[in-house]
């Protein structure tokens, strides 16, 4: 578990299939991440189940301490086509504006560089997703290339590796 002032990071799991699958129901959060089926949630949250045995990593719920109010997801997805690992963040809309996701995308990063060996992390953003690439600036993160990620263009942008180690 990773903990800030105001929040809780944990692995996904798949006791998490209603507060997942309604975060995506949001039209304003589905048009950048798409929408998920309770079936269609139910396979990702097992596949984020797998990559945190299998790589260490993956998914995180983000609560709000100390209710443990689900608000949102961020986390280190490894993405095969790219042999890369993204950062990402999605917040229910209730919670946008009060900087959570800045807040839980920072601590993940830390994490990740102070855990994981990569030279460098993503955060793979969809054209016109304007609040994303404001918390990603907000990171740190620069574009690095144009892409395709499930048939959506979407700008790369990266952080390299800090030269000094983040905070504990």
């Amino acid at each position: 578990m990773i903990e800030t002032d105001r929040l809780l990071l944990r692995p996904l799991r798949l006791s998490d299939l209603d507060a997942f699958t309604e975060l995506h129901a949001d039209p304003q959060v589905s048009h950048f991440t798409g929408t998920f089926s309770r079936r269609q949630a139910r396979e990702r949250l097992t596949k984020t189940e797998q990559q945190w045995n299998q790589r260490g990593h993956g998914l995180c719920a983000i609560e709000l301490k100390p209710s443990h109010t689900f608000i949102g997801r961020t986390g280190l997805q490894y993405w095969e086509q790219f042999d890369e690992v993204e950062l990402g963040w999605t917040l229910k809309t209730s919670h946008w504006g009060h900087g959570y996701a800045t807040e839980a995308a920072q601590a993940c990063l830390d994490w990740g560089f102070s855990t994981l060996d990569n030279d460098y992390v993503t955060a793979l953003i969809r054209p016109g997703n304007n609040a994303s690439i404001s918390v990603a600036q907000r990171l740190g993160f620069t574009p690095r290339r144009e892409d395709q990620l499930q048939d959506n263009p979407i700008t790369v942008y990266a952080l390299n590796r800090p030269t000094t180690p983040p905070p504990h």
